[in-house]
């Protein structure tokens, strides 16, 4: 019987251990994960390489604060190629649209008042991103918000800027049939 006992206290003793080393590594990740999540309120740049993706996701959002729009949208669209949740792409599609939008306003308008090809692109972009943002996820006040928005701004002089016509003659090109 004294044995049994001693058998039982070990078995608990050994759960309890268990638990402890546990309880510790559980309270370490949630420490981890704090401070991973204060540098991101902060908006801080994550350089640990323990977190590959908000280390990018953090890095494009970064750049789109510079306004190094072309980088961010690149960031951004390599953070599609590592398959995230559905979830996570609509926020990214969103970050690309905001990014692109951004880009567009920033361009200059022509003389005529119509806008720069950089512009018409940039808008065309951002209106793709937002649609394919809210095929995802549909109920995003935001996307839609900054897609009506956009058509707006967009129904207005976006008309092709005109082209110059060449003046140079090309004299040695026969004229006619033959």
């Amino acid at each position: 019987m004294a044995k049994n006992i001693k058998n039982r206290n070990l078995a608990l003793t050994m759960l309890v251990v268990i638990g402890l080393v546990g309880a510790i590594y559980e309270a370490y990740q949630c420490h981890t994960i704090s401070a991973l999540n204060k540098k991101i309120t902060a908006g801080k740049v994550i350089t640990d390489d323990s977190y590959p993706y908000l280390q990018k996701y953090t890095a494009a959002y970064d750049q789109g604060n510079k306004s190094d729009y072309k980088h961010a949208i690149q960031t951004y669209s390599q953070l599609l190629d590592q398959s995230p949740s559905l979830a996570n792409q609509a926020k990214i599609h969103f970050n690309i649209g905001n990014n692109l939008f951004t880009f567009g306003l920033i361009r200059r308008v022509n003389e005529d008042g119509t806008y720069q090809d950089e512009a018409r692109h940039a808008y065309t972009q951002a209106k793709i991103a937002y649609e394919q943002s809210l095929r995802i996820e549909p109920t995003d006040i935001s996307s839609k918000f900054n897609l009506s928005l956009l058509n707006s701004i967009m129904a207005k002089n976006m008309n092709a800027a005109p082209k110059e016509q060449s003046t140079m003659e090309l004299s040695n090109l026969p004229i006619g049939l033959p």
